[in-house]
């Protein structure tokens, strides 16, 4: 079946343009972008497209963007499916928007041989409706000891590896892992974080961790970090992402390792871009997520580097925790929030307080994402696929937690008032969501 968008509000962030018109979709992948004055009769003869054949899809003036691209996403198979399966980690995944989820291996047992990442990529192809690429660990364990078999492990299909929230802090296993990764081509992803001055932080060092009586952690931690990371890439010139930068104090040093040609791209979450130090008010452990929430000079440095294209960006950090896991002192409790589903609406609260445009929102979630994992998604070219993502941006509604597709409810959006929701939601032209 051909399928033609019309009359859609199409965000290019390939283009950097927000423009109306119409799109054309065959065999899954995307076809041809139309003006918004074509006809589509003469249009049809033209490419001898039979238009009892073609489904048109009257977009009504909403918005057609391409569809998310998330790094990091935590789905809990195997060892913990009570918080999350591939099953409802994908269908929260469609409903939200993103078409491709990047998998974190930070499982029980950890993701670091082959024969557990066959495991989880049979469980997400039979169950997930949408796009999912796993990432591997870097070190056996995330032990931060013995480095994974790399090459065996890009055989099986690992996009990236990433010991995630644990940081390596052997620096001679660290550069051994990261001049193998090097030699294979590897992309390796990393959290900055100095970890030895963050271990057992809950809040960022501050007036509000001291009222609080809260572990705190200086913001200059992710600083050290990302420098020691830094020198490490000059060292071994490999590929690498910083997961996570969430403070204004680590944007010189990612901006000068840019300009010394190092290939280094970095991410935020979408809870430092909308969130601060100050949200968890009395101790509500839904806001507490790692590296601890920033104040809000970070929040609006960070929201600039996204502007700017010095953070490249912006992924759900999806962390599902049980009410067991959250339902204890703030201190105690576990990180972590759930966001697939909510990633896109509070994206949308920087669009509408007129900090980034739609075309940058969608660059930062989708089409840089899948450049540096060498996909061809992302876009609205001829040629990609068409995981595509319709949605109104205007509407407004009252998040509940308890409607999410997720197994676990543990966000911090929840009874938050939000504006703008996914209508539809296309994997290589297929829909797998339709809001009713």
């Amino acid at each position: 079946m051909t399928l033609l968008f019309a009359n859609a509000r199409l965000i290019d962030p390939e283009a950097g343009t927000d423009a109306l018109g119409h799109l054309l979709v065959q065999n899954g992948k995307i076809t041809e972008v139309f003006p918004e004055n074509i006809e589509f009769e003469a249009m049809f003869r033209a490419r001898n497209i039979p238009p009892d054949a073609v489904e048109i899809i009257d977009c009504q003036n909403r918005c057609l963007a391409p569809g998310i691209v998330d790094i990091g996403v935590k789905v809990c198979e195997p060892g913990e499916r009570h918080k999350e399966s591939y099953k409802s980690a994908g269908l929260a995944a469609a409903a939200g928007g993103v078409t491709t989820m990047v998998t974190r291996p930070d499982t029980a047992p950890t993701i670091d041989s082959p024969e557990v990442l066959e495991f989880v990529t049979r469980r997400a192809q039979a169950d997930a409706p949408v796009n999912v690429l796993p990432m591997a660990a870097l070190t056996k364990g995330r032990d931060g000891r013995e480095m994974t078999e790399i090459g065996f492990l890009m055989d099986a299909g690992a996009v990236a590896f990433t010991d995630c929230d644990r940081v390596v802090t052997d620096t001679k296993v660290f550069s051994r892992a990261l001049t193998y990764a090097r030699s294979c081509g590897a992309l390796v992803i990393a959290h900055p974080q100095e970890p030895i001055l963050s271990k057992g932080a809950a809040a960022t060092s501050g007036k509000f961790a001291a009222l609080r009586g809260l572990p705190a952690v200086s913001p200059m931690a992710e600083r050290m970090g990302l420098d020691r990371d830094i020198a490490l890439l000059e060292m071994t010139g490999a590929r690498y992402h910083a997961d996570q930068i969430t403070t204004a104090r680590a944007l010189p040093a990612l901006e000068r390792a840019k300009k010394n040609g190092l290939d280094v791209t970095a991410g935020t979450s979408i809870h430092h871009l909308t969130l601060n130090e100050l949200d968890p008010a009395d101790y509500r452990t839904f806001f507490k997520v790692k590296p601890p929430l920033r104040s809000e000079e970070d929040r609006l440095a960070v929201v600039e580097a996204v502007r700017t294209g010095l953070i490249d960006t912006i992924s759900s950090m999806h962390t599902p925790q049980d009410e067991e896991s959250k339902r204890l002192p703030f201190e105690e409790a576990a990180a972590g929030a759930v966001a697939l589903e909510t990633l896109l609406p509070a994206a949308l609260r920087l669009y509408h307080s007129e900090h980034l445009d739609l075309p940058t929102l969608f660059r930062a979630m989708s089409l840089n994402p899948a450049k540096r994992l060498g996909l061809d998604s992302g876009r609205l070219s001829a040629g990609a696929p068409a995981d595509l993502l319709l949605f109104d941006p205007d509407v407004p509604f009252v998040m509940d937690r308890f409607a999410l597709k997720s197994k676990s409810q543990n966000t911090p959006f929840d009874g938050q008032r939000m504006q703008g929701r996914v209508l539809a939601t296309y994997v290589a032209g297929q829909p797998v969501y339709r809001r009713t």
